[in-house]
C-alpha cells in the first residue's frame, strides 16, 4: 500500500509601495529635442537655438548642456559645469541639515518660597537652554492656601525673567492656570539680540533771540 503525502503550500503576497523614481537631469547627448532656449554659462539668454548647436556651444568651452525646464516649450537648456554644480548642490543640503536643529521644549520649576540663589542657579540652566535655541517653560505649583495670593508667584516670574532677559523674550507671560502658574520663554532672534539703541541725535542750536528796541532787517 502507498501512501501520498500531499503538502499545501500558503503563499503570502506583500503589497508593496512602488519606490519613487527620481528622475535623472537629462544632460549632452541625452537631450533629444529639436530645438531648446539656450542660456549660456553667464546667465544670458542666448534664444532658440537647435540642439546640435546648443550642444556644440558647450562641448567648445568644455562645459555641459543640462536641461533645467524639461517641461517648457521649447525646454530650456543651460551650459553650466554640471558636475561641480551637483558639488555645491550637495554642499548647501549638507550645510542645510547641519544647521537644523529642532527646537525642544524644557522646563524650570520654581517654588512660590524660593530663595534668590536657587533662582539664580535655575536662571543659569534656563540661559543654557536659549543658548542653543531652545524654548523654556517656567512654572510655579500652587500648593493650599498659596492659590489666594498667586500674585506671588507672578512676582517670582518677573524676578527669574529679569535674569534670562538678555536672551529671552516672553512668548507666554506668567499667567495662572489651575494649581499652577507658568511663563514661556523664546530666544531672542538674531535681528533683535544685534539690535543696537539709536543714535542720540545732536540738538539744534537755537538761534539767539534779536535784543529788544533792534531795527528788524
Amino acid at each position: 500500500m502507498h501512501f501520498i503525502v500531499r503538502r499545501d503550500f500558503c503563499f503570502i503576497f506583500y503589497q508593496r509601495r512602488k519606490p519613487l523614481i527620481k528622475q535623472d537631469v537629462e544632460i549632452n547627448e541625452r537631450i533629444r529635442d529639436r530645438q531648446v532656449r539656450l542660456i549660456d554659462e553667464t546667465g544670458a539668454q542666448v534664444g532658440i537655438v537647435s540642439t546640435q548647436e546648443a550642444k556644440y556651444r558647450a562641448e567648445r568651452k568644455s562645459l555641459d548642456l543640462v536641461k533645467i525646464s524639461p517641461n517648457a516649450n521649447p525646454p530650456v537648456c543651460k551650459i553650466m559645469d554640471y558636475g561641480k554644480y551637483k558639488f555645491d548642490m550637495s554642499k548647501r543640503e549638507k550645510e542645510a541639515k547641519k544647521n537644523q536643529k529642532a527646537s525642544e521644549l524644557k522646563e524650570v520649576r520654581l517654588s512660590m518660597t524660593i530663595e534668590q540663589h536657587d533662582v539664580e542657579t535655575k536662571a543659569k540652566h534656563a540661559r543654557k537652554f536659549l543658548a542653543v535655541g531652545d524654548k523654556v517653560k517656567v512654572s510655579i505649583r500652587m500648593r493650599g492656601r498659596q492659590q489666594t495670593h498667586a500674585n506671588l508667584g507672578i512676582k517670582v516670574m518677573q524676578d527669574f525673567f529679569a535674569l534670562c532677559e538678555e536672551l529671552a523674550v516672553q512668548e507666554k507671560k506668567p499667567t495662572a492656570e489651575g494649581r499652577e502658574i507658568v511663563m514661556i520663554l523664546v530666544p531672542k532672534t538674531a535681528g533683535a539680540a544685534a539690535a543696537k539703541p539709536p543714535v542720540p541725535q545732536s540738538p539744534v542750536p537755537a538761534k539767539p533771540a534779536a535784543p529788544q528796541g533792534a531795527p528788524p532787517k
